[in-house]
């Protein structure tokens, strides 16, 4: 490969100043606590700030990359079509009749997936710290459930027409939580729950095989916590997403149980699926709530998405081969021009119709291959490796990857940082474990 040797030839003419640098020799040392306080900040910074300590990950791995001997570049599978994904998005950029704009959009997805291989190439050398980074996503995931609930027991006001109340009795209308994620959205909250859950679920295990029972004991509580506060969101997506992820949960580590334990293990996920629906069926205003799922035009939320899917997709009529440029603040300018009077739009509210709008056909084809190997991947490994803690990190990140995309199908929050930096996280933790199968 042309770029390594490029890379080779660099690393022998600075090999010196390696030698010779303490930084150098401990830039993973140093690269470690930025990755950590990407997660962190995301739960109170605004999207600036966190794309700028992410910025700081990336430009540490280029830095390591530059002056230390034996780093190069080597892609999977799944990473092939991700890099043709990113190519068509710059063909797409400069076809753009918004440049300026686009170029804005262009520069957000740069720092995610240049955030992912960052964290993808520290992995591989580290693996010791998946541990420490997942549970450091699966804390930050528990501080948020928290202040979920405590901002259910305030009984918090709308900040915005978050749901449609025309139909319902004041008693009936759920007092949506939002967390401290900005801006404050309780679907932006809903979808980042719901992404970080199956990493608590995975805690869960992880301590049951580790047989610290009182952080098993710790993390089953804090799963408890995280599907309440999904609940008390309000938001439908998450909701879906939710029942997506115990039921993969339970395919998943049905290899493990299912033989020896069958009983008790159908027992705890019938009780789990049952709490569910109890709550799901005699809490009025969650019932209501869910239930507005498919209520189709008779509710006003579904109704704007259905309008907007129409415009979005006229849009991908227009401009199916290179589409009109990555980002919401382009998606807007040209949506202005499809759009139903009254029916303004950030984005696709589906991720799938936004990458075929903003990049083209061929992107959203390369994007989805991506995704199906990857998944492929990560499932055949489940399948067939007998290291149980690797198996436990990849389900957990296979399945949180998994309810960000059945989530996106009827919203963008996938796009927002908070949710783009633990996903491809996951994507980058899966590539260190299928990249090597050692124990950690």
């Amino acid at each position: 490969m042309m770029f390594n040797s490029i890379l080779k030839f660099l690393q022998d003419k600075l090999n010196y100043f390696y030698n010779n640098s303490l930084i150098l020799q401990n830039i993973d040392k140093i690269i470690l606590p930025f990755i950590l306080l990407t997660f962190i900040s995301s739960m109170f910074m605004n999207s600036d700030y966190i794309g700028f300590i992410a910025l700081i990950v990336m430009f540490l791995t280029f830095i390591k990359f530059i002056f230390c001997k034996g780093q190069k570049f080597e892609l999977k599978a799944f990473e092939l079509f991700l890099l043709i994904y990113f190519m068509i998005v710059i063909v797409s950029l400069f076809g753009s009749t918004l440049f300026s704009l686009s170029l804005k959009g262009f520069f957000k997805t740069f720092v995610y997936i240049g955030f992912y291989f960052s964290v993808s190439r520290y992995l591989k050398d580290n693996k010791n710290h998946i541990p420490l980074i997942l549970g450091t996503i699966a804390g930050c995931i528990t501080f948020e459930a928290l202040i979920g609930i405590f901002q259910s027991t305030l009984h918090l006001e709308q900040i915005s027409t978050w749901q449609d109340t025309s139909n319902l009795n004041p008693e009936d209308v759920i007092s949506r939580v939002y967390g401290t994620l900005k801006p404050l959205n309780p679907n932006l909250y809903g979808g980042y729950l719901v992404c970080g859950l199956p990493v608590v679920i995975g805690s869960v295990f992880y301590f049951l095989y580790k047989k610290s029972y009182k952080l098993l004991l710790f993390s089953a509580l804090s799963c408890l916590c995280v599907c309440y506060s999904i609940l008390q969101t309000g938001c439908r997506g998450a909701y879906l997403s939710m029942i997506l992820v115990f039921g993969l949960v339970f395919l998943l580590s049905a290899k493990f149980f299912w033989n020896t334990y069958k009983k008790i293990y159908i027992s705890i996920i019938s009780g789990a699926t049952l709490l569910m629906i109890f709550a799901l069926t005699f809490v009025n205003s969650l019932r209501l709530r869910f239930l507005s799922i498919f209520a189709m035009r008779n509710d006003s939320s579904n109704s704007f998405r259905f309008n907007v899917y129409h415009s979005s997709l006229e849009m991908f009529k227009d401009n199916w081969l290179l589409g009109i440029g990555v980002g919401n603040k382009n998606f807007r300018e040209i949506y202005g021009l499809y759009m139903k009077t009254g029916f303004d739009a950030l984005s696709a509210y589906n991720i799938y119709l936004e990458t075929a709008v903003e990049s083209g056909i061929f992107a959203l084809i390369s994007f989805v291959a991506f995704l199906g190997k990857l998944i492929y991947d990560a499932v055949k490994y489940v399948l067939t490796s007998k290291n149980i803690v690797n198996v436990i990190f990849v389900c957990a990140c296979v399945i949180s990857i998994c309810s960000a995309l059945f989530h996106g199908l009827v919203d963008t929050i996938y796009f927002r940082p908070q949710l783009q930096f633990i996903f491809w996280t996951f994507v980058a933790v899966i590539y260190s474990i299928l990249s090597d199968n050692t124990d950690i």
